[in-house]
């Protein structure tokens, strides 16, 4: 399904946990899926939502490759990009265990972010982080290396394993200071449409919470009154559906 800039840029303005929340209601997949863990982490909290399609690629660093460089799959990639539905996150298993070397730095992120990713994801390591926080270019990573070892990627396109989930070449990302999730592409539309109702239901417990000396009888009837509208907004999305 082609997803419009419209739509893209409106599942922006939500963070990731409402992302979640609003993909459980159209129930196409266990609450417990299609998120990764807690071992990839925003090294740019302070950056808006990343929102894109993946870039899916493997990465080693413990030996040499059998020809080439880092520098020379990066053009591969960048090439590749095409192949997507808009504009790509570039998201990297790294096949080393533990990881030994960073998978990027200052020049491939610049590369990346210059041929239009929006960001990038690893199960591995990350560095030049002053630098990459300069040029806005949001990274995810399970931590730190100073160094690129014998940094090479090994197949670009093909589903990878990271953060607990495996991720398919195109698959729709959301990431931000919270974690990363897939957004299923048939039901994102509809997500943006309903997103601003759905917040707008939680704020009424929030603005309860917030008044002038709240009850616990407030409360319980903020909460009726969050739950009525989204139970309303889950009748939309079944009848759509």
């Amino acid at each position: 399904m082609t997803l419009t800039t419209a739509v893209l840029d409106k599942l922006r303005t939500f963070d990731t946990p409402t992302i979640c929340n609003l993909v459980e209601l159209f129930e196409v997949r266990p609450r417990n899926t299609g998120y990764m863990d807690s071992r990839i982490r925003a090294n740019f909290p302070e950056l808006p939502p990343m929102v894109g399609f993946a870039a899916t690629a493997t990465f080693r660093a413990s030996g040499p490759p059998r020809s080439g460089d880092a520098y020379g799959s990066t053009e591969a990639q960048v090439e590749r990009f095409g192949e997507l539905s808009g504009p790509p996150v570039v998201v990297f298993q790294d096949i080393d265990s533990p990881a030994v070397a960073a998978t990027f730095g200052e020049v491939m992120c610049t590369t990346y972010k210059t041929f239009g990713a929006v960001g990038l994801i690893t199960s591995g390591a990350g560095r030049d982080l002053d630098q990459v926080r300069a040029i806005k270019f949001p990274v995810f990573t399970d931590g730190t290396i100073c160094a690129h070892g014998y940094c090479h990627v090994l197949h670009i396109h093909i589903p990878v394993h990271v953060g607990g989930i495996v991720v398919y070449p195109d698959d729709l990302l959301h990431g931000d200071v919270n974690g990363v999730t897939t957004i299923p592409t048939d039901i994102a539309a509809e997500l943006a449409d309903i997103g601003d109702a759905f917040v707008a239901a939680e704020k009424v417990i929030l603005d309860t919470l917030r008044g002038p000396s709240p009850t616990t009888q407030q409360l319980g009837a903020s909460i009726q009154e969050a739950h009525a509208q989204m139970a309303v907004l889950r009748r939309q999305v079944t009848r759509r559906r």
